[in-house]
């Protein structure tokens, strides 16, 4: 935690390589957590891009305050997701088929990680909205118990409770189709 305050610091001094450090070491984690929520990779990459933009914008206000900085992130991930999402009921749109596009070697296997993808985000569209979120933070974004308490604003043992009943109700779901 205390490096990691460093490097806020640094980065609120516009230091380019905290910047950059920040960026490296979240970006994996946010771009997983956007992906799942949305269900399209690509958009999630440009929602990711935009996330770090914010965080670029205003990491100046940032204030710390013994939280993980890694919890303003998911929170301005979150905040993204919901403006996506909105815009997204807004307007129709026509997915591409990524491995049509990929040029990958083998078309076959990317279609089965593409259907078992989209069955996973279909699957967890059917939890409740905090189920989903647990799951998010904690398999997509790789969150400990006790930063996704801090980011939901529950206590560890009931992210844990939550935990186990969307883990659950996911093995239904997801025997079920």
């Amino acid at each position: 935690m205390q490096d990691e305050e460093g490097l806020v610091r640094r980065a609120q001094q516009q230091d380019t390589e905290a910047l950059t450090q920040l960026y490296d070491e979240n970006f994996d984690r946010i771009y997983r957590y956007v992906a799942l929520k949305i269900g399209d990779r690509m958009e999630a990459e440009d929602l990711t891009q935009q996330v770090f933009l914010k965080v670029l914008q205003s990491i100046s206000s940032y204030k710390l305050k013994g939280i993980p900085f890694s919890a303003w992130l998911y929170r301005i991930a979150h905040n993204q997701i919901v403006d996506y999402l909105r815009k997204k009921t807004k307007r129709a749109t026509v997915p591409i088929d990524e491995s049509l596009a990929s040029g990958g070697s083998n078309p076959g296997v990317i279609a089965e990680i593409n259907m078992d993808l989209e069955s996973l985000v279909s699957a967890t569209k059917k939890l409740t909205k905090a189920q989903q979120e647990v799951i998010s933070l904690r398999f997509a974004g790789e969150l400990p118990i006790a930063e996704v308490a801090r980011v939901m604003g529950k206590s560890e043992g009931a992210i844990k409770a939550l935990q186990h009943s969307a883990i659950l109700s996911l093995r239904k779901v997801m025997l079920a189709e």
